[in-house]
């Protein structure tokens, strides 16, 4: 098939169709006895040919800057971008705009105003899935999985004469559920109502003291927005001991909340407050933050782009994609973690049993890392966007493919990227004046870093902050020492060997500590004893 851009040289539109040039009938004839003979002789199409030749070579120049910046499967866009640009070519006699001097040294520098567009499109894996050649890889990976539970199956039937079908590990993570769906509840309607009800007090016209009166309300139900959406998840987990699973679900809802209430009124609250005094401003609708609070994104926008119609075989497929893997999550923590490392905190400490530990942690801990990627970044978030006909499905982009930390960084969760990107390294950068952008990435690196530590401790119950050493000390070493500029296959080999000791490190760590503290309860709670990791000195 022939490329678009060749197309567009013969002046072709997007779909092959040929495009009528513009006349250069209209205007004066240029100065010059060549070229008034040129003119007279009837040329003008000729002359009108090369312009459209220059503006399209100029289009396609900017194409490739921007190209340069965007590092995403946007060839298609940028494409029709081009073709638009070519229909609107300036008139005969009209200047080409040149191309700056100085642009490709600006396009290396962040731009305080980008913001995030959304645009039609697919997840990366259902592109890929469109090929039967990787759709074959993905069914030798789900066959191999099942020869693995084939395999433990069997030796426990040979070991024991019966099938040793357990599910005590999912029946307790996922215990008293419907208590954490519960305390969701008011939390949502807290989401629901208050920043909503805020903004709109915020709007009233900026006149007298009414306005200031509505500022301060909208504050104090801002203030007890925040406690009960912080404050109560934490008070019944505490309080009922729920196990990990159900406080995952509180904990995700509790940071998905927070943020998305943020994103709403970062977005909708400049409007309000540079109305000009005496105006009101218009509120959004209320069913453009309803729907936003339930679309798979983190960045409001009064509209987004949707698909025509929900394909309900495709949201089974994927709300059983994503069961799937979390029975296999279970099935892979209960015969290789549970056996190795519950009775790990009762044998004399050593630095060999430590070392084979992570080793053998390594590969539960990247099979983990896969099923989350795949069940949640995938299947979940897929799922609701078809139901919700939510357009924009990159979710992730190829981070399996990164030869640096810092692209493995941007593109392995897009959406919590974009939140970081424009709420706290635009913003960021924005009060520092633009120039601190090493002091906006490490804060960037920071937040994300405390969150992820905080979400760890309320779902494991205990403070072990391996994943804010690891994410913040570790990770941010190697954003800066593996950057973009290393594309080599050797980095890509290096960045996998990072993931698979980074999740044994966690996976062994993290366990050893929740055995430790079953096994050696401290007898009298202090703080110091809260946060002191129990697996140091629980060995016997």
């Amino acid at each position: 098939m022939e490329p678009k851009a060749a197309r567009l040289r013969r002046g072709e539109g997007p779909r092959g169709e040929q495009q009528e040039r513009p006349s250069s009938g209209e205007g004066e004839p240029p100065s010059g006895g060549a070229e008034s003979s040129a003119w007279a002789g009837g040329n003008t199409k000729k002359d009108g040919g090369m312009d459209l030749v220059q503006w399209t070579r100029h289009m396609e120049a900017v194409k490739t800057q921007l190209l340069e910046q965007a590092q995403g499967p946007l060839m298609e866009l940028l494409d029709r971008v081009l073709w638009e640009a070519v229909q609107s070519y300036p008139p005969q006699g009209g200047p080409v705009p040149s191309v700056p001097p100085d642009s490709s040294s600006k396009a290396r520098e962040p731009a305080l105003g980008k913001r995030k567009i959304f645009i039609i499109r697919k997840s990366l894996l259902d592109e890929l899935m469109e090929v039967q050649h990787f759709r074959t890889i993905y069914h030798m990976f789900i066959a191999g999985l099942c020869v693995f539970i084939i395999s433990t199956l069997a030796i426990d039937f040979i070991d024991e004469g019966r099938l040793m079908l357990e599910f005590d590990l999912l029946i307790f993570s996922f215990g008293q559920l419907p208590l954490a769906l519960m305390t969701w509840v008011p939390m949502f309607l807290s989401t629901l109502l208050v920043p909503y009800q805020a903004l709109r007090l915020w709007a009233w016209p900026r006149a007298g003291g009414a306005w200031m009166l509505g500022v301060a309300l909208g504050c104090v139900l801002l203030v007890a927005h925040t406690a009960v959406v912080c404050v109560l998840p934490v008070h019944v987990a505490l309080e009922y001991q729920l196990p990990p699973a159900s406080r995952s679900v509180l904990v995700f809802e509790q940071v998905r909340l927070l943020m998305k209430s943020y994103s709403f009124l970062r977005e909708a609250m400049p409007g309000t407050l540079c109305a000009r005094v005496g105006e009101g401003t218009q509120a959004p609708s209320f069913s453009s933050y309803l729907y936003f609070l339930f679309c798979p994104t983190l960045i409001y926008r009064k509209t987004y782009p949707r698909t025509p119609n929900v394909r309900w075989n495709y949201v089974a497929k994927n709300f059983a994609q994503a069961l799937g893997c979390v029975l296999y999550a279970c099935f892979i923590l209960s015969r290789l973690c549970v056996p190795v490392f519950a009775n790990m905190s009762r044998e004399p400490f050593s630095t060999r049993a430590l070392v084979l530990s992570i080793m053998h942690a390594t590969l539960p801990g990247i099979f983990m890392l896969l099923l989350i990627f795949f069940a949640f970044l995938h299947c979940w978030l897929n799922a609701f966007a078809e139901m919700l006909r939510f357009g924009d499905r990159m979710f992730y982009r190829d981070w399996w493919n990164s030869t640096s930390f810092s692209n493995y960084y941007r593109t392995w969760n897009v959406v919590v990227h974009d939140w970081l990107y424009s709420y706290v390294y635009q913003d960021g950068l924005w009060l520092l004046g633009g120039r601190a952008r090493g002091a906006a990435m490490l804060g960037v690196f920071l937040v994300s870093a405390v969150v992820h530590e905080y979400i760890f401790c309320f779902v494991l119950g205990f403070f072990y902050p391996v994943m804010l050493i690891l994410f913040f000390v570790i990770g941010g070493l190697m954003n800066f020492m593996m950057h973009d500029r290393h594309t080599g296959p050797a980095w890509n080999v290096l960045m996998w060997t990072m993931l698979f000791l980074g999740q044994g490190i966690q996976v062994s760590l993290y366990c050893q500590e929740w055995y430790a503290r079953r096994h050696c309860p401290l007898p009298q709670t202090t703080f110091w004893g809260l946060v002191t990791p129990r697996s140091w000195s629980c060995h016997t």
